[in-house]
């Protein structure tokens, strides 16, 4: 055997070795972040019990489930970087580059990630340490910047991981570290030249269409931007800190964890069975069921993708045996994967409330009407296309009986969310955090499909990689957006706006047309962060609702689901089904054109909006 060959399996053994050694941390990692999650549905219920019966409270529970939503999203951030899942706002290396090309452009990219994150850590540090300075206790003697800590902390756990998996070589990944240091320095050198920000900005700007992170491209925007203007960085964790600590935003992982429990059990196939039941012995029957089990499911679940993966398997064969044809089932089963996140309480929906500042129960009543409109376009036009001389089933009122009852515990749990919300004797955190415990208590104790200790955790880990995601995109972007309302951005547009756009009307039409292509570019949640600080002001200016413009714009990023280059649903369907993402475009054009109907109607219609919110709103 040769030297090389002899070095190459000394590696690939020392490799295999640290993935052993790694796994105890990775179930530390999932098991703590299970942990935090508990507490966080525990907390907001037992406090107000021990008040009630003891006349005792838990010191400071509010405040301690606010910062446990730091950890979950630090915590969960890391997660994501280890699991190489932070969202991006690109994939444009995964689908276009092969081989060598995309090894070095990976190596590169992942160089710009490694010091952008360095410098959030940097940044987090700073503000660590003035916080430690005004010894402020969040309960019980611990001192808040414990928690905080957890910023630096998180930042720094990210960056290495973003460096180890640059690359499985270590002559990618030693580039990757030299290059690191080369940008590193030049930041430092550098920032007060002349042609920093411009320089800098395009830097990104090329990271950011190859893949980098999401987290990396905004929150290297803000870096570059609080550089260039001379102002401390320290201001991008103070923002994000503050975000994490907003009261309502608990409810985020809460109802986005609620989903996760039904979606890991037999739920699906028990919601299936039941709109089968109940829809099958119509024309189209099957394409109905299809848009309303997918709508049913993303709005439980928070994700689009999800349903996709979890339904595809088995909507896909009904459609194929009702004699739809492939590229119909396809685009059918592509399109409806987005239906729900209209319907609460779809994370989209609770992070549009908190970064514009509405109640998330307007935002959960005015998305019921328009998400009725989609799902009845979509299941229209699946009728439509559906062949006259398939065979559909008749109705059976006994298996639609014991369908409902097989089903009873998940079609229930959209009616516990609505009453713990809307009763008025729960805050909204308390009735997210009995909706999560409903939904616990359904797949451990009545179906017992999923065990505590062995499935929990992996399940719990799941939803946090989800939320520190969407956390790290929220928090980084704050600070932009905090950026550019200091440098007036939003005012100077409103005024723009406002000089040459008379009429509503018009701009509604050209605010849909911004939208699609900020769908087509943006993934949900950078979009929403990003966008909606600057977009109602201008709404406001031409006397839109801000719960009408929420609408609005999350109907029309349900659209950007669906188109290249980010859509996520057309990647998801392309995975799911083994077929190029052109031909799943190709057949989902139709339901694209059905949508983009809806989305006017939501739009010019102000009633589907409005109205229920004016009716039963607080």
């Amino acid at each position: 055997m040769s030297l090389a060959a002899e070095s190459v399996d000394a590696l690939n053994e020392d490799l295999s070795h640290a993935a052993k050694l790694a796994s105890p941390w990775v179930s530390a990692e999932n098991a703590v972040i299970a942990a935090v999650l508990s507490l966080m549905i525990l907390l907001p219920l037992v406090d107000p019990l021990l008040q009630h019966l003891f006349h005792r409270s838990i010191q400071g529970a509010i405040s301690i489930v606010q910062h446990l939503v730091l950890v979950v999203g630090m915590l969960g951030g890391a997660i994501a970087a280890r699991e190489q899942r932070l969202l991006a706002l690109s994939n444009v290396t995964e689908t276009r580059f092969r081989g060598t090309q995309r090894k070095w452009i990976t190596a590169c990219t992942s160089a710009v990630s490694v010091v952008t994150v360095g410098f959030l850590a940097f940044a987090s540090w700073q503000f660590v340490l003035t916080e430690r300075e005004a010894g402020k206790v969040l309960a019980y003697g611990v001192p808040v910047w414990l928690v905080e800590l957890l910023l630096p902390m998180g930042f720094v756990v990210i960056a290495l991981r973003l460096f180890w998996y640059s690359s499985r070589e270590w002559l990618p990944r030693s580039t990757c570290a030299l290059l690191a240091v080369a940008l590193a320095g030049a930041v430092c050198l550098f920032s007060h030249a002349t042609h920093f920000v411009a320089s800098a900005l395009f830097v990104l700007a090329i990271a950011s269409v190859l893949g980098v992170p999401a987290l990396v491209s905004l929150g290297g925007a803000a870096l570059v931007l609080f550089i260039g203007a001379d102002q401390p960085i320290a201001s991008i964790p103070v923002a994000h800190y503050a975000l994490v600590i907003n009261p309502v935003l608990p409810t985020l992982p809460l109802f986005t964890l609620a989903g996760y429990f039904l979606a890991e059990g037999n739920s699906p196939r028990r919601l299936i069975r039941v709109f089968y039941a109940l829809f099958g012995q119509f024309r189209g029957g099957p394409a109905i069921v299809t848009v309303v089990v997918c709508a049913f499911f993303t709005s439980i679940t928070g994700a689009s993708g999800v349903t996709i993966l979890a339904l595809g398997g088995l909507l896909m064969p009904i459609l194929s045996g009702a004699r739809y044809s492939e590229k119909d089932s396809l685009g059918l089963m592509t399109g409806a994967g987005s239906l729900g996140l209209l319907l609460p309480p779809c994370l989209p929906l609770i992070v549009y409330a908190i970064v514009a500042k509405v109640p998330i129960e307007s935002m959960f009543l005015g998305g019921i009407l328009p998400a009725l409109v989609m799902i009845l376009a979509t299941a229209v036009w699946g009728v439509f296309r559906s062949q006259a001389s398939s065979a559909q089933s008749p109705f059976d009122l006994r298996e639609a009986r014991l369908a409902l009852w097989d089903a009873k515990w998940e079609l229930l749990m959209p009616v516990i969310a609505f009453v713990a919300l809307f009763s008025g004797l729960l805050t909204t955190v308390q009735a997210a955090a009995v909706t999560t415990l409903y939904a616990f208590l359904t797949v451990t104790v009545v179906h017992r499909e999923l065990r505590i200790f062995h499935d929990l955790p992996r399940v719990m880990s799941e939803c946090g990689l989800l939320i520190g995601g969407v956390l790290l995109i929220l928090g980084v972007s704050l600070g932009f957006t905090n950026y550019l309302v200091d440098a007036e951005v939003p005012a100077n547009a409103v005024a723009w706006a406002t000089f040459h756009i008379h009429s509503p009307f018009w701009f509604l039409l050209l605010l849909n047309l911004f939208l699609l292509i900020v769908g087509c570019l943006m993934e949900i949640y950078p979009a929403i962060v990003v966008e909606v600080p600057l977009l109602v002001p201008l709404g406001a200016a031409f006397g839109i609702d801000p719960i009408r413009l929420g609408i609005i714009f999350l109907a029309n990023m349900e659209l950007g689901y669906l188109t290249p280059p980010v859509g996520l649903n057309l990647l998801m369907s392309s995975y799911r089904f083994r077929k190029p993402v052109p031909e799943v475009l190709r057949a989902t054009l139709p339901v694209i054109a059905v949508l983009s109907i809806g989305v006017l109607l939501i739009t010019y219609v102000p009633a589907l909006t409005i109205l229920l919110p004016r009716w039963f709103g607080k």
